[in-house]
C-alpha cells in the first residue's frame, strides 16, 4: 500500500493511526500542503480533490476520504476493530468521528483559510474564527460523551472516535484554542499510551518541519 499524505494533515493522521492499530505498513508519499504540491497535476491524477490522505492499495485501487479508508481497513482487517459489533454504539462511534471530520475539521482546511483571507479578512478575524469553531464543535462533542465509558471515547479499547479525536486535539493546539474539556484530555492521554498513536504523530514522520 501507498499512502500520500502531509505530516501536518490531520486526516492523514488519523489514517496512519489506523495503519498502526491494524499492524499493517504503507509506504509514504508526502506532498507539501503549503507549497501547493497537492495540486501538482501527477497528484490530481490520483485524486481529483487535490486532498491527502489518498491511499493505493496493493491492487492498485485508490481510495481517498480518511473516514472512508479507515472503515476499508477495518472492514479487510477486523482484528482490533474500530467499530464497535452492536448497531447503536457503531453509530455513536460514527456520529462523534463524524462531527469532527465534516464539521470541525473542514474549516481548518488551507483553502478555506485562503479564500477568508481573499475575501478580506484579517488574519487575526482568520484565526479567531477557525478556534471558535473548533471550540464549538469540541463542545459538542464532550457532551455526546458525557455518559460514555473511559479510558477512551467508548470504553476500553480505542475506536474510530479516538483516531480523529486525537488529531483534532492537535490541530486545536495549532489555534491556541483553550483545552477546556478534562474527558477529551483523558481521552488523548489514554491514547498516547499506545505506540499506535505516538508513531503517526507529526512529530515522528519523515517530513516533520
Amino acid at each position: 500500500m501507498i499512502l500520500h499524505g502531509y505530516f501536518r494533515s490531520t486526516a492523514s493522521w488519523r489514517v496512519r493511526i489506523a495503519l498502526n492499530l491494524k499492524g499493517l505498513v504503507a509506504e509514504q508519499v508526502f506532498h507539501h500542503l503549503r507549497k501547493g504540491e497537492q495540486r501538482a497535476p501527477e497528484y490530481l491524477a490520483i485524486n481529483p480533490q487535490g486532498l491527502v490522505p489518498a491511499l493505493i492499495t496493493d491492487d492498485g485501487a485508490v481510495l481517498t476520504q480518511s473516514l472512508a479508508i479507515c472503515e476499508y481497513l477495518d472492514e479487510l482487517h477486523p482484528e482490533t476493530a474500530l467499530l464497535p459489533a452492536d448497531p447503536l454504539e457503531r453509530a455513536r462511534v460514527r456520529a462523534v468521528a463524524q462531527v469532527i471530520a465534516c464539521d470541525i475539521h473542514p474549516v481548518q482546511n488551507l483553502k478555506v483559510l485562503q479564500n477568508l483571507r481573499d475575501l478580506g479578512l484579517a488574519e487575526e478575524a482568520v484565526q479567531s474564527w477557525a478556534a471558535a469553531v473548533i471550540e464549538q464543535g469540541l463542545d459538542a462533542v464532550d457532551r455526546l460523551l458525557v455518559d460514555s465509558p473511559g479510558p477512551f471515547a467508548f470504553g476500553s479499547a480505542p475506536t474510530l472516535a479516538d483516531i480523529v479525536i486525537v488529531p483534532q486535539l492537535g490541530n486545536a493546539r495549532r489555534f491556541s484554542v483553550d483545552l477546556r474539556w478534562p474527558r477529551l484530555l483523558e481521552i488523548e492521554a489514554a491514547c498516547l499510551e499506545l505506540d499506535a498513536f505516538r508513531s503517526a504523530a507529526p512529530g515522528a514522520q519523515p517530513d516533520a518541519e
